[in-house]
């Protein structure tokens, strides 16, 4: 038997995405996000609250970057998405991680971040559902501690996380249970 919920955000897992942006003195601006990821083969899309102060960065550079934390990181990622800039104007100071600017685009890389994606804004979409930025990846950057032998980047060993809508929890990724266009192959043949 199944319970009905109604109307909810209940989708699992949602990404932990960590967007940097530079504020309008430079200072670097850093905010979790789950509600987006990849849209197209060289676009991501980020479903976000206008008011936000990474919203009003990313209008005036016209860049950000989009980073996948590790767990190593998680009590620093998630206070970047409890605080505001809009409040506490030295949030990514607080937090001890270490930034350097982007060689793309106007936008800072988090060091301790094992994946970023580079991005430019593509469309910025006011919609009744909230605001929805495009943003194109113009390139990605992999720590080589999370690279495989053959220099592509191994999912388990960036050792993200997922969040949790229905219980505000974060769950671990990494243990490959499958190949994708291999794993149900079997049943094409039936």
């Amino acid at each position: 038997m199944k319970k009905d919920f109604g109307v909810q955000p209940y989708l699992f897992p949602m990404p932990t995405y960590m967007i940097g942006t530079y504020n309008e003195d430079d200072t670097v601006d850093v905010m979790m996000m789950a509600w987006g990821g990849i849209c197209a083969e060289d676009m991501v899309a980020l479903n976000l609250e206008a008011d936000h102060k990474t919203v009003a960065n990313i209008k005036a550079r016209g860049a950000f970057t989009l980073a996948v934390p590790g767990a190593d990181t998680l009590e620093a990622s998630d206070y970047l998405g409890i605080a505001t800039a809009n409040k506490t104007a030295d949030k990514f100071a607080r937090t001890g991680l270490h930034a350097v600017k982007s060689q793309r685009v106007d936008a800072p890389v988090i060091e301790e971040y094992p994946v970023t994606l580079e991005c430019t804004v593509e469309k910025m979409e006011d919609e009744p559902y909230g605001l929805r930025v495009l943003g194109r990846i113009v390139n990605v950057l992999a720590d080589e501690k999370v690279l495989d032998e053959k220099g592509k980047i191994d999912a388990g060993k960036i050792n993200a996380f997922a969040f949790d809508q229905m219980q505000n929890g974060y769950y671990g990724i990494g243990e490959k249970i499958g190949q994708a266009w291999k794993s149900g192959a079997g049943l094409v043949k039936k």
